[in-house]
This record gives structure tokens, C-alpha cells and sequence, in this order.
């Protein structure tokens, strides 16, 4: 085989590599951010629970992932281009039941989504955010619908 030949299989097989690679990364990503811990600080309104992100958390910042869940319908607050998306169903979620701040994210979309209670899929740019307790602690900038 000639070295441009070579050159081009292993360039598919890189390809092929970073596409499963992706792929897996997709289908783990709640998984992965539910590697969290805490610990307490203090501002001037008292004690704060700061999140501690595992190294596989901090490895996803930045990238583009790929989350599915429940659209959190907060009356009155629902912002198309501005979601709440949550891992599990409302019943169960952060807010209505006995999920952690682990199972939800923000998700800031490009375009904006009519809302539905049927499971939906995002992708975009994951943030980490341990610093400003008015916003989760997942952000998903950038973020488009990919199904519904």
C-alpha cells in the first residue's frame, strides 16, 4: 500500500474513532455529570453548597454534547430560546420531586422550541458553572434541537 494510501485509512479510522467517541459521550452525559459532590462556603447571605465537578465533568466542558430529557415548564417563566431541561420526568425532577441539582441544565437555544412534555434531545456547547448560584450548575450554550 502506498503511504497515501495508508495516510487515508488512518485518517477514516481517526475519523471513525472521534465519531464513537462522540456518540458514547452522547449517550453518557447525564451519567457523567451526575459525578458531582459538594462543599460548603459562605456568602452574605450564609451557607452556599458549591459543586464540586468530577474530572470526567471538567473533561466535557467546552465540548458539544448531547443531553435528552423533560422540557420543566415553570408558569409563566417558559422562554422558548431558554429552557430548563431536566434528566428525568417532571414528577421526578430537581424541582417537583426527588431528583438532585445534578439532573437538570440550562439550556440556551439558538433557535426557539415550542414547548412539550414529551422527551426531547439537545446538543451544544456544555458549561460548568460553580460560581453564580443564580443559574444551574449545567449550562448548555449554543444548543439546537435535535429531536422531539
Amino acid at each position: 500500500m502506498k503511504m497515501r494510501g495508508k495516510i487515508a485509512v488512518l485518517a477514516l479510522g481517526m475519523i471513525a474513532l472521534t465519531s464513537l467517541g462522540a456518540m458514547a459521550q452522547s449517550k453518557n452525559v447525564w451519567k457523567s455529570l451526575s459525578e458531582v459532590s459538594y462543599k460548603i462556603s459562605e456568602d452574605q447571605f450564609g451557607e452556599l453548597y458549591v459543586p464540586v465537578f468530577s474530572d470526567e465533568s471538567k473533561n466535557l466542558e467546552g465540548t458539544v454534547v448531547e443531553a435528552d430529557g423533560y422540557i420543566i415548564p415553570f408558569e409563566g417563566m417558559f422562554k422558548p430560546e431558554h429552557i430548563i431541561l431536566s434528566s428525568l420526568p417532571l414528577a421526578e425532577c430537581f424541582f417537583c420531586g426527588s431528583g438532585g441539582p445534578e439532573t437538570v441544565m440550562e439550556v440556551m437555544l439558538t433557535d426557539p422550541i415550542k414547548y412539550t412534555s414529551k422527551r426531547v434531545k439537545v446538543r451544544g456547547k456544555l458549561v460548568l458553572n460553580g460560581k453564580d448560584p443564580e443559574k444551574l450548575m449545567y449550562i448548555l450554550q449554543d444548543a439546537k434541537l435535535i429531536s422531539e
